[in-house]
């Protein structure tokens, strides 16, 4: 099983930022131009992009989409999309500007039966986003948390076709404090599908353990904020995690 390093690009008020937590009264601003960050993260050798609407995430209304398409239009790599994803309507606006994968999250919650649909309809094209504070699940931009924990919310979605899960540990999310390993691994063996880590990775030897686990299904990481301080470069998280894939 390959593992992947996912740059992350947050989109708010069209600028690339970060938020702490989860927070968007903690917001720090990174990028004015998004698509200069999606060029660079393509040249310094990412396989996919990673990318929030964070405003969508919490209105439900895609106010980024035009810099969603120009950052699609830029890469010659595959781009999966999360926030407000919860219509029909909007899968069909991501796939027609060229998104390769939607990740859907509140509408697990909110909307059982449609992400069912997208599922059968769509397959591996969605991923679940699976945001859990203290291990319930957090929806419409972390404001929210439901009863259901994380596993149990995994494991009703692949039932009905998931194959690819999102986790971010919400007490990771932005802190460099690294990654909850064992809580991603424990979802893995619980839904017995692939999940992607996200939250927390501070350096290169995050990426490392999380991808020493590949073959229990941790199938790869986004990495936000610890690419745009400079305590991971992307080139050289992208070689480490090829080697170890190489390694016995």
């Amino acid at each position: 099983m390959s593992f992947v390093v996912y740059p992350a690009i947050d989109l708010r008020g069209g600028r690339c930022v970060r938020l702490y937590q989860g927070d968007y009264d903690a917001e720090t601003v990174y990028a004015q131009d998004p698509v200069a960050v999606a060029r660079q993260f393509a040249r310094e050798g990412a396989r996919w992009l990673h990318v929030v609407d964070l405003d969508a995430a919490r209105s439900g209304e895609a106010v980024n989409e035009d810099v969603i398409r120009a950052i699609v239009a830029a890469v010659d790599i595959p781009v999966q999309v999360g926030g407000g994803v919860r219509t029909r309507e909007r899968l069909e606006r991501l796939w027609s500007i060229g998104v390769q994968r939607a990740v859907i999250g509140s509408a697990a919650i909110d909307d059982p039966e449609f992400v069912r649909a997208a599922l059968a309809d769509y397959g591996d094209r969605i991923a679940l986003g699976v945001d859990a504070r203290e291990g319930r699940v957090a929806t419409h931009g972390w404001l929210k948390t439901a009863e259901v924990s994380a596993e149990e919310l995994a494991v009703e979605m692949a039932r009905h076709g998931a194959e690819t899960f999102i986790f971010t540990d919400i007490s990771r999310d932005g802190t460099l404090q690294g990654p909850n390993v064992e809580a991603v691994r424990s979802l893995a063996r619980a839904c017995g599908k692939q999940v992607i880590a996200s939250g927390g990775v501070r350096d290169v030897s995050d990426l490392a353990e999380l991808a020493s686990h590949r073959q229990e299904g941790v199938a790869g990481a986004i990495v936000g904020r610890a690419l745009y301080t400079g305590d991971i470069r992307l080139s050289e998280a992208v070689r480490a995690v090829e080697s170890e894939e190489t390694a016995p």
